[in-house]
C-alpha cells in the first residue's frame, strides 16, 4: 500500500488476520502517492486545542508538556463534511501512557478535563480508539474492542497509524501497515464537519499529523481501477520499485502514474 508508510513484511503483521478487504475507493486512495507535506490539512489547529498542549512552529506536531491530573486534546485545523479522506498519526509507543486516543470530532467536543480520561470519544461530540487497550469510545463510555476479533489479543499498535473517514458515509476506520481495520464507527453526522483528534495525558508526548489524500463522492476513474488492478495483479510496490524489464513502457507508465498527473492525451495513450 503506497500510503502504508510501513516496513513492515504483510505476513508478519498480527492484524492481518484481523484486517478486511477495503472497499475500492478506499483501495484507490490508499494505491495514490501522498499529497506535498505543506497541505494546509496537515496542521493542528492553533485555536482548537487544550491549552497544555503546545503546536510547534509549522503546525504539523503537537506537544504536551509534563502537566499533572489532566486530560488534553487537539484537533486539527481544518476538518472535512464530504469525501473520502486519509491522515497519518504519529505517536511513539513509548509517549502513550494510559488515554492516548485518536479519532475524529465536531467543533464542539471536549479538549480539556481534569483527571486521567479518554477525552476523544469522551462526549457525544467525538470518537476515538484507545491505543494501548484498543478500546472504542463515545459519548463518555465504552463502546466496543477494535478491531472486531482482537479483543483476546494482546494487539501492540505501532507508531504510525492512519485515520480514515468517509463524510458522506459516515464511516471512520483505520489502517495500520497494509492492513485496512475496518469499520470502527458508522452513522457519524452526515453534513458535520469532522476534525481528526487526539487526546491524551503522557507528559513529553509529541504528536505528528500528515494529510495523505482524499476522493471526492464521485465514481472512480477508469484509470484509477485499471492501475489498481494491475498494481495488485502484479504486485507491485509503487515505494521501491521504480522499473521493470519485463513490462512494456505504456504499462510502466500506467503503473507509474496518478490522476492529476496524466494529461488527457496521456491517458488515451494509457488506455
Amino acid at each position: 500500500v503506497w500510503l502504508g508508510l510501513e516496513n513492515i513484511p504483510l505476513s508478519s503483521s498480527p492484524f492481518l488476520p484481523l484486517s478486511v478487504v477495503p472497499p475500492v475507493r478506499l483501495a484507490i486512495l490508499l494505491d495514490m502517492p501522498p499529497v506535498a507535506p505543506g497541505d494546509l490539512r496537515s496542521q493542528w489547529s492553533p485555536t482548537h486545542r487544550s491549552p497544555n498542549l503546545c503546536v510547534c512552529a509549522s503546525g504539523t506536531s503537537v506537544c504536551r508538556p509534563r502537566v499533572e491530573r489532566s486530560s488534553d486534546a487537539a484537533q486539527s485545523a481544518v476538518g472535512v463534511s464530504t469525501g473520502l479522506h486519509v491522515w497519518q498519526i504519529c505517536w511513539e509507543e513509548g509517549q502513550r501512557g494510559s488515554h492516548a486516543l485518536v479519532g475524529v470530532s465536531t467543533g464542539k467536543c471536549l479538549l480539556q478535563m481534569s483527571g486521567y480520561t479518554a477525552l476523544v470519544g469522551g462526549d457525544s461530540c467525538s470518537w476515538g480508539w484507545e491505543l494501548s487497550t484498543c478500546q472504542l469510545w463515545h459519548g463518555g463510555e465504552k463502546v466496543g474492542m477494535y478491531p472486531a476479533g482482537g479483543a483476546r489479543q494482546s494487539l501492540k499498535v505501532p507508531e504510525r497509524v492512519l485515520v480514515v473517514v468517509d463524510a458522506d458515509a459516515g464511516m471512520l476506520g483505520y489502517v495500520i501497515g497494509d492492513c485496512f481495520l475496518g469499520e470502527a464507527f458508522r452513522d457519524l453526522p452526515s453534513g458535520a464537519e469532522l476534525f481528526p483528534a487526539v487526546s491524551c495525558v503522557w507528559g513529553g508526548a509529541t504528536i505528528h499529523l500528515r494529510y495523505l489524500n482524499g476522493l471526492k463522492r464521485e465514481a472512480p476513474s477508469l484509470l484509477s481501477l485499471s492501475r489498481l488492478t494491475v498494481r495488485q495483479s502484479l504486485g507491485w510496490d509503487k515505494g521501491t520499485q521504480t522499473q521493470c524489464p519485463a513490462l512494456p513502457l505504456s504499462l510502466e507508465r500506467l503503473l507509474l502514474a496518478s490522476d492529476r498527473t496524466c494529461s488527457i492525451n496521456e491517458r488515451k495513450t494509457l488506455l
